[in-house]
Parts: C-alpha cells; sequence; structure tokens
C-alpha cells in the first residue's frame, strides 16, 4: 500500500527521485501514464494489469469508453529506477502534468499520484472541494 506525501524536484533531464518507501514496492519495472486531475498516475506492474483488465471489459461501442481507455494507454510508459532511484518522466507526461520543477508525490493505497507542487497546492485549496459532501457521498457507496 502506498502512502504518505513527499516533496521532490525534477531535474533538467526530466528526473524525479521516487521516495525510498514506495520503491520496492513498485518493483523492477512499472507503468507512469496521465492521470485525472492533472497529475501523474504511477501503478506497479500487478495494478496495472488489474486496471487493463477492467477497462478491456468496457463496451467499445461507448465513445465515453474508448475516450477513457485511449487516455490511459496512450500516455503510459513503460518505467524503472536508475541506481539513484530516479525515474524519467517522458516530454509529454511532463507536460500534461505541468512538471516543472517542485513536484509532489503522494502515495495514494494501489497508486502513486505525481503532481506539480502548485497544481497540489491549489487542489488542496481548491474551494469547489467541499469535502463534507464527498464524505456524505461516500457514505452512500458504503465507505
Amino acid at each position: 500500500m502506498f502512502i504518505g506525501e513527499y516533496q521532490h524536484t525534477i531535474d533538467a533531464k526530466g528526473r524525479i527521485i521516487m521516495p525510498s518507501k514506495f520503491r520496492e514496492q513498485l518493483g523492477d519495472t512499472f507503468v507512469v501514464t496521465k492521470g485525472l486531475d492533472n497529475c501523474l498516475f504511477v501503478y506497479p506492474n500487478d495494478e496495472w494489469m488489474e486496471l487493463e483488465k477492467k477497462l478491456r471489459t468496457l463496451p467499445l461501442t461507448s465513445k465515453e469508453a474508448r475516450a477513457f481507455t485511449r487516455f490511459f494507454f496512450a500516455g503510459a510508459t513503460e518505467c524503472q529506477l536508475d541506481k539513484q532511484g530516479r525515474i524519467l518522466i517522458p516530454a509529454n507526461l511532463r507536460k500534461h502534468a505541468a512538471l516543472e520543477k517542485d513536484v509532489v508525490i503522494i502515495g495514494v493505497s494501489s497508486r502513486i499520484e505525481i503532481w506539480s507542487k502548485d497544481m497540489w497546492d491549489g487542489y488542496n485549496e481548491d474551494a469547489d472541494l467541499d469535502h463534507d459532501a464527498i464524505v456524505e457521498h461516500m457514505a452512500e457507496l458504503g465507505i
């Protein structure tokens, strides 16, 4: 399980140090793809395979399902850690998440999210993020 919030920087070559607590769980190779809310999602291979199975069951006749599947798979790339514990984020993914210098890496249970610090701060300060309404909706879902 991935938990926690870590502040890092992205270097001029587009590399980010992955928090040491996440490295072992990620394994030798893992997948980085476009995430929702303008961040990146990082999945260990077993979690990526589970997501792939679920997305395969979506109906090909659904325009939204095709768009959602394209969104995740077209931007996906297989990554591995270098000897310093860094990953190289491709330019298209850096652009999607507006990663320029300061980044925040968070653990979200079965995945990791990589955010621009400015975007993360904005998300957390967003007046539209009504926590009470979210909690009520989670209760309706049985959480």
